[in-house]
């Protein structure tokens, strides 16, 4: 499949614009002799990018990780139209919207639906054009689930674009009552200890990189916990308070839970010691 022109962010943008994971995509454009436009707008709206689209004229339009809605203004302009993606634990429509990788995780579902779809200016509401299954497990992050659906991303273009470009595949419409995930901000990763242990691990397990991070505070200093695993809820430490630290190895350290320990494997805390209370 002939790609032409890959659009994309600058880093100054993505940042002001605080789009997680993004890419320079130049060395990739250089060696494969592939345009790269970098929009002057992220949502797509200004002049320069409708001219832009215009002129180019492009059969088809993928979407990946782009975090605005694409207007009908550069719609109107692909000869087949535009691809989107989105995920969910159950059939689209439920689920539409924000971080469903990230949500999937945090409320503890084991299997992520991942959809391609025909992109209307609305949201995540086009016609189904293909969908696949991949098993969300207890090991996995919110980079592993990225992992899966790259895998099966591929396969699914593999076999629907030829189809698309000769006009076979008109897909499905979505059938139900829609629901939607709530927007997601660095914020949101503020972990509370008086929580499960198990919701404490999907958390940081959710936002780990290249997102933001799960943190705590320990003093007035912020942690940032980036990968823990549960330990054993055998071992108790009956005078220990939620979230206190009660065993350190080396670098690592054992947070006391309500329902059992979390053993903490990474993380950015300069001085830990033993009894320090972690809190929110």
């Amino acid at each position: 499949i002939k790609i032409s022109c890959i659009v994309t962010l600058t880093k100054e943008d993505s940042i002001k614009n605080k789009a997680a994971g993004w890419v320079d995509y130049s060395e990739f454009c250089e060696k494969y002799n592939i345009k790269i436009y970098y929009c002057k707008k992220y949502k797509l709206s200004s002049e320069e990018d409708i001219d832009f689209f215009k002129n180019e004229n492009f059969d088809l339009l993928l979407l990946g990780g782009w975090q605005r809605l694409i207007p009908d203004t550069i719609l109107n302009t692909i000869k087949h139209g535009g691809i989107g993606q989105h995920g969910s634990s159950e059939l689209l429509p439920k689920g539409r919207g924000r971080s469903p990788l990230n949500w999937s995780i945090i409320l503890n579902r084991k299997r992520l639906i991942w959809n391609i779809f025909f992109m209307t200016p609305g949201i995540d509401d086009g016609y189904i054009i293909d969908n696949r299954n991949v098993n969300i497990n207890s090991f996995d992050t919110c980079k592993t689930l990225y992992y899966k659906v790259s895998i099966i991303v591929k396969n699914m273009y593999l076999e629907n674009i030829p189809k698309i470009l000769n006009n076979q595949i008109v897909g499905t419409r979505q059938k139900g009552i829609p629901t939607f995930y709530e927007k997601r901000t660095p914020d949101d990763g503020l972990i509370d200890w008086n929580k499960p242990m198990e919701d404490i691990y999907n958390l940081i397990r959710a936002v780990t990189y290249p997102y933001p991070g799960a943190f705590t505070f320990n003093g007035l200093n912020k942690i940032y916990i980036w990968k823990a695993q549960p330990f054993d809820n055998n071992i108790t430490y009956p005078n220990a308070k939620y979230g206190e630290i009660v065993e350190i190895f080396e670098n690592e350290f054992i947070v006391n839970c309500m329902d059992g320990l979390l053993l903490v494997t990474q993380h950015d805390a300069p001085n830990i010691y033993i009894k320090d209370i972690l809190h929110n």
